[in-house]
């Protein structure tokens, strides 16, 4: 049986792994694309094991209890939104949550508190340029360090679903209409990726991400990634879950919290 142990380091709330580092790590075992539902908090620090399914499907397990669930799938997105370098820089300086304003400051991905090379310090923000028949379109920049490099010299993969997460989240919490920045707390449920190629360290990537609808506490979002020259290197949807403060910082451990409203 295989295992994995989430490091401490990959945190999204302070007791609890960042939900699109532990997606991208079950879909590893997943050839193509990958549809992967967080059943309950991902601890930090504990050996999880992986198990194949008798319906082909995988399970992330802490002892009996199912962490993640996950999946091949096709990915398709019916939008696909591009930015360059430079407009991606500008749209972080318009991002809706402020260093001393941040929910969860030392989050893997979006954290402000993490160092440059530690965390992955993703900040998105609306694009100065909109459309006009479509919800709005928010943009970060993303250059990988060496650390996160696989054995092959390229950016690991779940890094990659990583870099898709939180900039969905902020996306379907932003109001187009109005420019507002919808505060309540969310929590990643269920994240679908496809990844097409994979970037070099150091390269300048580039992030989008734009709201793709909402059903009661649900929100859904999507996301892609661009290398420097312009090459798509995936797209994601991830479906969001309005939830309480407290669960949202991992005091309130309960399995089926988020998941409750996420419909297999």
């Amino acid at each position: 049986m295989t295992s994995i142990m989430i490091d401490k380091r990959y945190c999204g709330p302070p007791n609890s792994g960042n939900g699109g580092y532990v997606c991208g790590r079950l879909a590893l075992h997943i050839p193509g694309g990958a549809e992967v539902t967080l059943r309950a908090p991902p601890p930090l620090g504990k050996r999880l094991d992986v198990v194949a399914t008798h319906d082909g499907s995988w399970e992330l397990r802490n002892g009996v209890t199912v962490v993640a669930t996950g999946r091949a799938a096709s990915v398709e997105l019916t939008r696909l939104e591009k930015a360059s370098f430079d407009e991606a820089c500008a749209a972080e300086l318009l991002t809706p949550i402020k260093t001393h304003e941040h929910p969860l400051p030392t989050c893997f991905v979006c954290g402000p508190a993490r160092a440059q090379g530690d965390g992955l310090r993703i900040f998105a923000g609306p694009l100065v340029r909109q459309s006009q028949n479509a919800s709005a379109v928010l943009a970060a920049t993303w250059t990988p360090d060496p650390n996160l490099t696989a054995e092959d010299g390229f950016v690991a993969p779940e890094f990659l679903w990583s870099a898709l997460d939180c900039p969905s989240g902020y996306a379907s919490s932003h109001n187009s209409e109005s420019g507002s920045f919808d505060r309540t707390p969310i929590l990643l449920g269920r994240m679908s990726a496809r990844i097409e190629a994979r970037p070099r360290p150091g390269e300048r990537c580039v992030i989008t991400a734009w709201e793709a609808g909402r059903d009661g506490r649900k929100r859904v979002a999507e996301a892609a990634a661009f290398g420097e020259a312009g090459t798509l290197l995936a797209v994601a949807r991830a479906t969001w879950i309005a939830v309480d403060r407290k669960v949202q910082l991992g005091r309130d451990l309960s399995a089926d919290t988020v998941t409750r409203s996420i419909k297999d």
